[in-house]
């Protein structure tokens, strides 16, 4: 049991917000970025402060910048269609 909860449990946090987020984006729910930045941030915070792993700090660190330009770069297939007509 001590394993399971060595890191807080924060850990477990960031991966349920990882499965909520792969849910709702794969749901077209653009909220579903939110919750990839909220663990992008939890796993930058585990790899530096925790593990002393600075590549889970970088590459989470370039997911979150990803996800921050699919946030911003969302669209409907709607709004799509608008910007195309334009």
């Amino acid at each position: 049991m001590e394993l399971l909860f060595k890191y807080y449990g924060l850990d477990w946090l960031s991966i349920l917000l990882s499965i909520i987020a792969v849910i709702k984006l794969g749901n077209r729910v653009k909220w579903g970025f939110i919750a990839f930045l909220a663990a992008n941030i939890l796993w930058i915070l585990i790899g530096v402060t925790l593990l002393k792993s600075y590549a889970i700090a970088v590459g989470n660190t370039v997911f979150l910048i990803t996800n921050l330009r699919g946030y911003f770069k969302w669209s409907t297939p709607n709004e799509a269609k608008e910007k195309s007509v334009l």
